[in-house]
């Protein structure tokens, strides 16, 4: 059995430099080879000119034995790239001679209903043209290190498919909310940015799958809405933000701070636009900080996505291509990061956040039951939402038994592509007072990043960039989680909302299942804190982060309708999934 790709179609390759080819000819002699630090003696991968543990440049190459455990794996259903028709296998593997290196793989000599976190493995290879894939297969009869040890749960006893595998502990996995609170540094003065600035504005486009308008039509529409939310005038915007910004890529922008400015005729003091940043609430705080820094009294911030028109057009120009939402279509060799995951057939951050999923299931116990409470959740208050995209009732029974995406991840499990734009005006405190609508006040914000930003070597039991975030968000704030009646709470995955809610506090890590089990939590009306009222992404539809600001600040102005929560004064507020992760605290007054 070979690993994932069609024998038929050429997989993604990554492209080989003078500082990875190492790594990737390295299985021509049969051995797994890393970088390995002469100062600390770390492994690192991948290949990076300095030691990312001790910062040493004396970086040279080891072998290592090739053996390690599985810490996450999924059986992917969705076809992404033609290479890899499913079901296949992706597996995180971590190594054992230095766990904290990861490798995303593969795995072969296994019926695919065998993969499981905990598998030992060891390496064999693949030969794609001059590249050798290290892909691993099971360990016969070897436990892994210090395997007496472990108090981790083996497979489940009585799975006679599993007999004669052998299973080890999974590696140490730093994730309490102190390891993370240790990197954050006090403030350096007393006075907070944002004690300076209100969210004065909002504005939302027409929304809807396929709605088939240009993405900078429906950017125009958000940022007009919110201007005269605020009761401003074009002509009073000196600032602009946006995520991601730049080219219209993918149905993931309309072209960024230029093609607005030149749409509206805004001639800003300040702009800003890019993807490195705190999610799509990134653009939100630097707005805030532009205008607490008094660079700009109003700050246009918005945020557009029409990936389902960008599909659809996709699908009309190339019928019976690569799916528009995966890896295909990519010409040449892979470049970056991504080159060390595509070969493996990850076509969608899906895969990825799956793999750590399983890592969070088979740690704590959790099963599939507490990402279906999530959904049936989003899906309940959809349905008082008119711009939601779904609003029919979901029972748990629709949840388990819709067709499954990537395991543990089924369809309901993932937020509905849409096309939308987003708008918010961040305003001097000054000003705030004497605009149309009541200003949003902002408590606290946590932007700290406390773990390494690839995903695949980053957290392996949460989704990365949510502990660090909210460590630093209270550590800005009074208030503490229970102050906090509403949580819009990013949902890409039903499995993001599950990690936010652990590290934000609502309840401790490892307590997530037990506390969203049958919905009483979470819920608009009576819960612990009410979660993501509109519905979600899940089920009110994609809007990459900026529709849960949006939906805060309803809820905060009272302006719910059917389903306001009563009594609303706080909302925590994250934003983030496919790049690092940003949180708010926001306050009525």
């Amino acid at each position: 059995m070979t690993s994932n790709a069609s024998p038929s179609t050429p997989r993604p390759l990554p492209a080989v430099d003078d500082l990875n080819a190492f790594y990737w000819s390295a299985g021509r002699d049969g051995v797994l080879r890393f970088q390995r630090c002469q100062d600390c003696a770390s492994l690192v991968h991948p290949p990076q000119p300095v030691c990312c543990y001790c910062h040493s440049d004396r970086l040279g190459v080891t072998e290592v034995s090739g053996r390690g455990t599985v810490i996450g794996v999924t059986v992917n259903h969705q076809p992404w790239e033609p290479a890899f028709p499913p079901p296949f296998v992706v597996a995180s593997v971590a190594i054992d001679e230095d766990p904290r290196v990861r490798v995303i793989t593969g795995l072969v000599d296994i019926p695919t209903e065998d993969a499981a976190v905990g598998l030992r493995v060891h390496v064999r290879f693949e030969q794609a043209e001059d590249v050798w894939l290290p892909v691993f297969a099971p360990v016969p009869g070897e436990p892994g290190p210090a395997e007496t040890a472990s108090e981790e749960p083996g497979p489940a006893q009585g799975d006679e498919s599993r007999r004669g595998l052998v299973f080890g502990p999974l590696p140490d996995d730093v994730i309490a909310p102190a390891e993370h609170a240790r990197h954050v540094r006090p403030m350096v003065r007393a006075d907070k940015f944002e004690d300076r600035v209100a969210i004065t504005g909002i504005g939302m486009s027409p929304v809807g799958r396929r709605l088939m308008l240009p993405p900078l039509t429906l950017a125009a529409a958000a940022a007009r809405a919110a201007v005269a939310d605020a009761g401003l005038e074009l002509s009073d915007i000196d600032g602009l933000s946006t995520f991601p910004g730049g080219e219209l890529i993918g149905g993931f922008t309309e072209g960024g701070v230029t093609a607005l400015a030149d749409t509206l005729g805004i001639r800003p003091t300040w702009y800003n636009g890019g993807s490195e940043t705190f999610g799509p609430g990134g653009a939100v705080v630097a707005a805030m900080l532009a205008v607490a820094g008094g660079l700009a009294r109003h700050v246009l911030c918005f945020r557009t996505v029409w990936q389902s028109t960008y599909a659809a057009q996709q699908r009309a120009a190339n019928p019976g291509g690569s799916s528009p939402y995966g890896i295909g279509g990519r010409g040449g060799r892979i470049m970056g990061p991504q080159g060390y995951i595509a070969p493996y057939g990850v076509g969608s951050v899906a895969i990825n956040l799956a793999m750590i999923a399983s890592n969070y299931f088979r740690r704590y116990g959790a099963t599939r039951e507490a990402l279906g409470w999530i959904a049936i959740n989003q899906r309940a208050n959809a349905a008082l939402n008119p711009q939601a995209v779904y609003r029919d009732p979901m029972t748990m029974g629709d949840y388990l038994n819709a067709r499954m995406i990537t395991t543990p991840f089924g369809l309901y499990d993932c937020d509905v592509p849409m096309d939308a734009s987003l708008a918010v005006i961040v305003s001097a405190v000054e000003t705030a007072h004497d605009l149309a609508s009541p200003p949003v006040f902002v408590e606290a914000v946590g932007t700290q990043i406390t773990e390494r930003f690839l995903w695949h070597q980053s957290t392996t039991s949460h989704e990365p960039q949510t502990l660090g975030p909210s460590a630093h968000l209270w550590s800005r704030a009074s208030l503490r989680p229970a102050d906090v009646q509403v949580a819009q709470l990013y949902d890409g995955f039903t499995f993001n909302c599950l990690s936010w809610l652990e590290a934000m506090g609502f309840c401790g890590i490892g307590e997530a299942a037990d506390f969203v089990a049958g919905g009483h939590n979470i819920a608009r009306k009576g819960g612990v804190v009410a979660l993501n009222t509109h519905g979600g992404q899940l089920s009110a539809g994609r809007t990459h982060g900026m529709g849960m600001i949006h939906e805060a600040v309803v809820q905060l102005r009272g302006q719910g309708g059917a389903r306001q929560v009563d009594g609303c004064s706080v909302a925590a507020v994250s934003t983030g999934g496919l790049a690092p992760a940003g949180a708010m605290l926001l306050c009525r007054s």
